[in-house]
């Protein structure tokens, strides 16, 4: 069955996501702490989604992020908070999250959001060729990894799939638009500034010069374009 681990100090709202998650066919790892979340995760290994709270004692929901994705590249994190500040979106993104969804929200909003990371964090294998080769960077498809002059570049399933897009379409201009579709899917609620923090983040891994990126340039006004 498809796993969710969900970080929630408030039990009554952890219900509201637990019996919802229930109903679309998830089974959900409860935790009420950042501890008790990183204990629950090594307890369950088979975790592809976590849905995190920023506002926790102790240990906060963005290091609770730091801390998985420090060692977990392929787990979905979408981070839930009460707050619409855009620094608490932008510090979860850069943190290491895939997404956000900010308190309150709807049933069939969190159910979809999870969802497009479920699918993406499955490691399902569309793509016709095992390798994508532009140098200095190599796409392996089967493995779902990335090389940059032979060393591996430790990327998120969403990192990946931008990735991936890219190098699928070397020179062309993209618009936000067709990058959140074609990344999140057609059925994402989401914001269009997901695309750029995802953009900056996966920047600062590849380019030599992240200020001054040469590979994933910006098209002004339009989207972003992957020179090579």
């Amino acid at each position: 069955m498809k796993k969710v681990l969900v970080l929630e100090d408030e039990a009554s709202i952890r219900g509201f996501i637990v019996i919802n998650l229930r109903r679309a066919g998830y089974e959900v790892v409860e935790a009420e702490s950042g501890e008790e979340a990183l204990e629950k995760l090594q307890q369950h290994a088979d975790v592809r989604v976590a849905l995190l709270d920023i506002m926790l004692p102790g240990i906060d929901g963005f290091e609770v992020c730091r801390r998985i994705r420090a060692t977990n590249s392929r787990i979905g994190i979408i981070m839930l908070t009460a707050r619409s500040q855009e620094m608490d979106k932008v510090t979860g993104l850069m943190t290491g999250a895939d997404d956000y969804v900010t308190k309150p929200f709807s049933p069939a909003e969190l159910t979809a959001r999870v969802d497009a990371l479920m699918r993406r964090s499955g490691g399902g294998n569309e793509e016709s060729s095992e390798e994508i080769r532009q140098d200095p960077f190599l796409l392996n498809t089967r493995n779902r990894t990335l090389e940059k002059n032979g060393e591996r570049i430790k990327l998120t399933q969403v990192e990946y799939s931008i990735m991936c897009m890219f190098m699928e379409n070397p020179g062309k201009a993209l618009s936000r638009e067709e990058i959140l579709d074609l990344v999140w899917g057609r059925d994402y609620f989401g914001e269009l500034k997901i695309v750029d923090v995802n953009i900056r983040r996966l920047r600062l891994k590849i380019e030599d010069n992240p200020t001054n990126p040469t590979y994933i340039t910006t098209v002004w006004g339009y989207g972003y374009k992957w020179e090579f």
